[in-house]
């Protein structure tokens, strides 16, 4: 890793395990994470994107492990997902919960959507943080921006530290809902849904 993204990472974990609200390039779109632990800035994210409490936010993490580590079930379809060539990757998989082994910031939920990015910075970022809830750096239904000007120009207040990697693609991950039988493609992104389906068979 070249050392100014390996800089970019401690100062980006540092800020996120001191409650801050980080923008930064992930291997999609800009995305706005926050530390799970940290309710106060889980609350300064959504009011951010002006997404409401009730849509929740995804989980990024940096080894599969750390799937059934924090009480998700791994299902047979999720496991052949895991597997493909697109995790790491554009490919975010909702799975199931296991109630009594649930992390406590995420209890409540019947289900968590989960993707491990393939990016060296925010992989390393996560290996020193634990996972993170990252989310598209742009107001809740509204359209994806490519450069960080025109995404801080929408949102409705800073965050506290702002990692810049020029332009990025506005085609976010695709999305299989895993918990379902069969399993649903509930938006298609980077990985297409006929990629999906050969993939499950």
């Amino acid at each position: 890793m070249e050392e100014r993204v390996r800089e970019e990472a401690g100062r980006a974990a540092a800020c996120l395990l001191a409650g801050g609200v980080v923008l930064l390039p992930t291997d999609t779109v800009y995305g706005l994470a926050v530390h799970p632990e940290h309710d106060e800035s889980v609350t300064r994210l959504f009011a951010m994107k002006g997404r409401p409490r009730s849509v929740n936010l995804p989980v990024m993490i940096s080894s599969m492990d750390q799937i059934t580590a924090l009480g998700g079930v791994v299902s047979r379809a999720a496991e052949l997902l895991l597997k493909s060539k697109y995790v790491p990757g554009p490919l975010t998989l909702a799975v199931g919960t296991s109630p009594d082994d649930l992390a406590p910031w995420l209890r409540g939920r019947d289900e968590f959507a989960v993707r491990m990015p393939d990016d060296e910075r925010l992989l390393a970022i996560i290996d020193m943080t634990g996972p993170l809830l990252v989310t598209s750096a742009n107001l809740h239904a509204q359209q994806v921006r490519e450069s960080v000007p025109d995404i801080l120009s929408t949102l409705v207040s800073e965050p506290d530290l702002v990692i810049d990697d020029g332009n990025r693609d506005t085609v976010p991950s695709t999305l299989v809902n895993c918990r379902s039988v069969p399993p649903v493609v509930e938006r298609v992104g980077a990985v297409p849904a006929e990629e999906i389906e050969a993939i499950l068979g």
